[in-house]
């Protein structure tokens, strides 16, 4: 019964993502479904790009084995970026008129930063998106009753996904999205309420919660704090210069609704964030017995507290409301997870290289780039025994350290320059990989120690005299350009 009502939705899902597709006429509506997504539509995109498998999942988990202080980045982390990004960027990027964040680089440092930043951010991804596809796979294995592997269900998930993002791009992305929203809302509310309720109501869980320390947001030591500041920073900033972030922002029809859109929707992801963390908890209260899986050797099977839960002590009807919204939610953030770098890998690392590409050859080029960069994901994730929420903050450390201090140099210091982008990436790249190789227990965590080589690099390179010439515009150059009949994002074939 629960896998034909499981079977039933993810059809619906797919027809809904194929009915999308007919929007789909030129690369932009591929990328950024056109520009014209209203305020609701842009909420719910942005809502769900963060709320995915580790949310519900992996988070909720965490939480249930270290309290609020095991999550500093997610859900915390994640809200700051969200609404970081409205303030900060916005307005900018709208203004700029870009199709990928890539180009914001191109436009202000050059050719050789763009495919740079590019190729690390398009990295970064494979934690991100490999972390939904076992989600998906887990959740395909664990309705099966172990019948379909967890490595052929986790193949089985990403052909679903595939299937509606490579013809509907961002627009089967924001109506998909849409309608698992309200899934996810209405179907998670549910089962914490039915939750809540076995183990002794609202009150007793939290009084429990609290009991046992798991509200102890600050640590006591500076070990403590130092993890801490590394985990919030991967997500806080490490997030912003993400393909995905910058999809969804610059969907929206206009600057007004990019900017509401995004923040209302980042606050809501931190409200609705907290009620899987509820319904783990409780889960614990209800079953103690499933403490047991925070020793086993696979980090990744604390994860399974709430399916267990839900097929163990639920009536068939919540059953489907639980796995309705978490495929609801691993599905929306698939999709997006997919489709970002697969954009930004085409238009910013490869198109540089094939510069007269047509509409119709680009739009081939990036289903094809989107099929293999799945493939790739596939291969990450059927190798990977990490939990999600693990992977994820991996997936940021690559940004954190590469790519947020030029974005954010770019964006608002004028003596930004080429040479101080390279510089940058160059140190903070590789300050990051050789921290973590050398010294990855250090008080100071690796990605921390990036981002402050990051930032050397960038003043030192901005200030010194300039040996590598100058690329890019300004922003108020590039602005000019655009607002009168420019070009987006200075096309490859007529790059200065």
């Amino acid at each position: 019964m629960l896998i034909t009502f499981v079977v039933l939705y993810l059809l619906v899902t797919i027809g809904i993502g194929l009915l999308a597709a007919r929007k789909v006429h030129s690369a932009k509506d591929f990328l950024v479904a056109g520009r014209s997504l209203p305020l609701y539509m842009n909420v719910a995109t942005v809502f769900a790009t963060w709320f995915g498998a580790e949310t519900v999942l992996s988070v909720s988990a965490t939480f249930a084995k270290d309290g609020l202080g095991g999550v500093p980045g997610d859900p915390f982390g994640a809200t700051v970026c969200l609404v970081l990004a409205a303030l900060l960027f916005a307005k900018l990027f709208y203004r700029m008129n870009l199709l990928t964040i890539g180009d914001f680089y191109k436009e202000r440092y050059g050719k050789l930063v763009e495919v740079l930043t590019s190729v690390a951010i398009v990295l970064s991804y494979l934690g991100w998106t490999s972390a939904q596809l076992t989600a998906l796979g887990l959740v395909i294995h664990v309705l099966s009753g172990g019948a379909i592997g967890l490595n052929e269900a986790i193949l089985a998930g990403a052909a679903i996904v595939l299937v509606y993002t490579i013809f509907g791009g961002m627009w089967s992305v924001a109506f998909t999205d849409l309608f698992q929203t309200a899934v996810i809302l209405v179907g998670l509310s549910l089962v914490a309420y039915l939750v809540g309720d076995l183990a002794g109501g609202p009150a007793k869980v939290i009084a429990q919660a609290s009991a046992e320390g798991k509200f102890d947001f600050f640590p006591s030591d500076a070990v403590g704090w130092w993890a801490m500041a590394g985990a919030f920073f991967a997500f806080a900033f490490g997030s912003i210069p993400q393909q995905d972030v910058f999809q969804r922002m610059t969907s929206a029809k206009d600057e007004k609704t990019a900017v509401r859109g995004t923040i209302i929707g980042g606050l809501m992801y931190f409200c609705f964030a907290f009620v899987p963390i509820f319904v783990a908890y409780a889960a614990l209260v209800t079953d103690p017995s499933l403490k047991a899986l925070f020793d086993g050797d696979d980090a990744r099977a604390i994860q399974r507290i709430l399916p267990d839960l839900v097929l163990g002590k639920m009536p068939i009807w919540a059953q489907v409301m639980f796995f309705g919204a978490l495929l609801s939610a691993i599905l929306s953030t698939a999709s997006g997870a997919l489709l970002a770098p697969t954009s930004l890998f085409t238009e910013n690392v490869l198109r540089p290289f094939v510069p007269h590409m047509g509409d119709r050859q680009f739009l081939l080029t990036l289903r094809i780039i989107l099929v293999t960069f799945t493939a790739a994901a596939l291969i990450f994730a059927l190798n990977s025994t990490s939990t999600m929420y693990e992977m994820v903050q991996n997936a940021y450390n690559v940004t954190l350290a590469g790519a947020f201090v030029p974005l954010l140099a770019g964006a608002y210091w004028k003596r930004a320059s080429t040479q101080g982008a390279l510089l940058s990436i160059v140190l903070g790249i590789g300050f990051w990989l050789g921290a973590n190789t050398l010294a990855p227990e250090a008080l100071v965590p690796p990605n921390l120690v990036g981002l402050f080589a990051s930032i050397v690099g960038m003043l030192m390179g901005s200030l010194a005299p300039q040996i590598i010439e100058r690329k890019g515009h300004s922003i108020d150059a590039a602005i000019h350009r655009h607002a009168h009949g420019g070009h987006h994002a200075a096309p490859h074939g007529t790059h200065h």
